[in-house]
């Protein structure tokens, strides 16, 4: 059993351009479903039918009583079928026993935000007259500005943006162009940022990105994580905060002040309107809890 495992992580390899997390993630699902079939005397992938993947399947459903998440039971599941598919493929096995079994349904986790208050903490907390601290304000205000992804902001560059209109212009997946506007305010930090901040910031280097670290180099996902933790901290925020806390803020704190919903699916650039429908629930918990606090008969024992 142990050479068909290591035969799928190689094909795994050359299939999934090495993606090192989903082989690891593969071997882990796998060499778990390898022990279970041994404790139950089984020695061979080519036996297992139906009945035991389901009973496997109620194993793993006792361990998500004690944490499980339903995304981790459907990726140990998801793990089995490709498996099962890259046998059958090999001539290995005759039928792929986890054919028919669904996934379990994804949980929907509400966006954590930030509250309007906590963004002009944020913002307001840059000494602009030091070239670091103006391109983390120019940064942060314009990704909040237009509820840009940290993968926008990284590749944001000159084209990208039309200062005099406000607008910054991407090209998403089959080619379709969308436009975000931002506010007065934060063109002028950005234009301020381009102006004084990033010709100082290149060290000589020539190159289109807008953001950029101290030596030059365009900033990583990883950069802009790590500068808006140490950033929110220093800003005397209490919990912790990531970059895409700063477009689940944008889109809340539209819907919040009466934004239409096909607006904001528009400007957050998601093809489904499902997909932005989550931040009215967000919105509806805020009413709720607003309501609960302000409404004197909701406050009676």
């Amino acid at each position: 059993m142990t050479q068909d495992i290591l035969d799928f992580l190689t094909h795994v390899d050359l299939a999934n351009t090495h993606s090192i997390h989903t082989r690891k993630a593969y071997q882990r699902d796998l060499v778990a479903f390898q022990h279970y079939l041994i404790d139950l005397g089984i020695a061979s992938f080519q036996v297992v039918d139906k009945k035991t993947i389901l009973r496997y399947i109620e194993v793993l459903n006792r361990q998500q009583a004690s944490g499980l998440k339903n995304s981790t039971l459907s990726r140990k599941i998801s793990s089995l079928r490709s498996f099962y598919r890259y046998l059958m493929s090999q001539g290995r096995v005759e039928r792929n026993p986890v054919t028919g079994i669904l996934l379990p349904s994804k949980e929907k986790h509400l966006p954590d935000f930030l509250l309007f208050e906590e963004v002009n903490r944020l913002l307001e907390s840059f000494d602009l007259r030091d070239p670091i601290q103006l391109r983390n304000r120019a940064l942060f205000e314009l990704m909040y500005a237009s509820g840009l992804r940290v993968s926008e902001a990284v590749n944001l560059t000159h084209s990208t943006i039309n200062l005099p209109e406000r607008t910054l212009r991407f090209i998403g997946k089959g080619s379709k162009e969308r436009m975000v506007p931002f506010y007065t305010e934060a063109a002028e930090i950005l234009r301020r940022y381009l102006e004084e901040s990033r010709p100082v910031l290149l060290c000589g280097k020539v190159h289109d990105r807008v953001f950029v670290n101290q030596k030059g180099e365009p900033l990583t996902p990883r950069g802009i994580e790590y500068l808006l933790d140490q950033c929110s901290m220093k800003a005397g925020l209490s919990r912790s905060i990531h970059p895409h806390m700063l477009r689940h803020s944008f889109a809340t704190h539209l819907l919040d002040n009466g934004a239409d919903l096909r607006l904001v699916q528009e400007l957050l650039g998601h093809s489904s309107i499902s997909t932005t429908q989550i931040y009215t629930h967000v919105t509806l918990d805020r009413l709720r809890e607003t309501y609960l606090k302000a409404h004197p008969r909701a406050q009676q024992p």
